[in-house]
């Protein structure tokens, strides 16, 4: 689960961690309003406008309707004109930006609606620095990633100059000590106040990290002014779903416009759904089956559609409404059914999916591989339904036979 940036940064206020004077804005009204308390706070009169969506590359990307505007966008007409210049400028930025199409690096061309934006303080940067606590699943633990290379991709940093980007492991149990906080502040080049300031900042960033279940915080760009101050300047934050029971509060920040509406269709049957690229629908019990399946599709010369786990225990009608998701997919060309029945019974997939058939209907090619608790019992099922449904002997038989079927 993801949240947006404001949200990031008030979590990280909460346990202390330095972040700019910002507030959300979702009308032009608020927008205007938030300007006069923030230079009032700050003693700044420079603000930020600032797009709130689930996708990085906001400060380079542009509006379908406002090809000119960014996503990002610094008013400095406070300087010259005071409060009331920057104002009339926000509201200016903020009738391009709300509800407009924000078209990114990592929304592709489609782009994404601007439903909030927020308004935050203007800071006197002197660094620009990148700090990222992620789970190492290998390890299974948490990692502090940092980088001189601030408000660049850590993907090309990664690339070009890997050996630019400093690692340390956190202890679940002792968290981020002080002496790797240490290495890795010294391995930023930051000393005095900066470097103080920037332990502080890493030790606090490790410990919300394990207190909130996150897959990943990313602090792109960590500036540092000329007095010293440690800043999140921006803020990204991803969780982990399967500790979302220990977080109401987190839960509650989820913003259901952001999402596929495939992906939160399948989350209220407990599916777990991923939108993808390609045509081949596919429907599979068990996560490590469901990626061998995508696996070997691709092998084959096909592109999966998505990955679809109806999990071990799945319903008739958990089943059912997998399979109505699959189909709502206009790009979806044909669909592999691909099931191990342990505690998922095949006879239980071979009912919801002749349920599903006949509320749906079936306009592409079917393949089924069924295997496991009650096999016989579901092809027969299958059989006697009258469904054009293709049987497969194997995994490596069934993707071949949907990828013909949808050349």
């Amino acid at each position: 689960m993801k949240i947006h940036e404001y949200q990031a940064k008030e979590l990280l206020k909460r346990r202390g961690i330095a972040v700019p004077q910002g507030r959300v804005a979702t009308t032009f009204e608020e927008a205007v309003a938030a300007v006069r308390p923030i230079v009032d706070a700050s003693g700044n009169p420079v603000v930020v406008v600032k797009s709130q969506i689930h996708a990085g590359g906001r400060g380079k990307g542009h509006f379908r309707e406002h090809p000119e505007a960014k996503g990002v966008s610094v008013v400095t007409n406070g300087l010259k004109g005071g409060v009331k210049a920057a104002e009339e400028r926000v509201l200016a930025l903020a009738k391009q930006m709300l509800g407009s199409t924000l078209v990114t690096v990592q929304t592709g061309l489609a782009g994404k609606q601007v439903n909030r934006l927020y308004i935050e303080q203007g800071i006197e940067i002197a660094r620009e620095l990148y700090l990222s606590v992620v789970l190492d699943r290998a390890q299974g633990r948490n990692v502090m990633m940092a980088s001189t290379e601030g408000g660049m991709e850590i993907e090309e940093v990664a690339a070009h100059s890997p050996e630019k980007i400093l690692r340390e492991t956190i202890d679940p149990l002792l968290g981020l000590a002080s002496f790797q906080a240490n290495r890795l502040a010294l391995g930023l080049g930051l000393s005095g106040e900066a470097l103080k300031n920037g332990v502080k900042f890493m030790r606090a960033l490790a410990k919300a990290a394990t207190e909130l279940d996150t897959d990943m915080i990313e602090i792109n760009p960590l500036v540092v002014t000329k007095q010293g101050q440690v800043l999140a300047l921006d803020g990204k934050m991803s969780f982990d779903n399967n500790a979302l029971f220990r977080h109401p509060e987190i839960v509650e920040l989820r913003d259901l416009s952001e999402e596929d509406p495939a992906e939160i269709e399948a989350s209220k049957y407990g599916l777990s759904f991923i939108k993808l690229e390609g045509k081949i629908g596919c429907l599979v019990n068990g996560a490590g089956l469901a990626m061998a399946t995508m696996d070997t599709i691709k092998h084959v010369g096909g592109e999966p559609a998505n990955f679809l786990d109806v999990g071990g225990g799945a319903s008739a009608e958990n089943v059912t409404a997998a399979f109505k998701i699959i189909t709502r997919d206009p790009n979806v060309k044909g669909i592999f059914i691909n099931i191990f029945g342990g505690i998922m019974k095949c006879d239980t997939i071979a009912s919801g999916v002749i349920a599903a058939v006949k509320e749906v209907g079936l306009k592409v090619p079917l393949v089924v591989r069924l295997e496991g608790t009650n096999v016989e019992k579901g092809r027969q099922l299958l059989d006697q339904s009258g469904l054009n449904v293709v049987s497969a002997k194997d995994m490596l038989d069934g993707a071949q036979k949907i990828v013909e079927l949808t050349q």
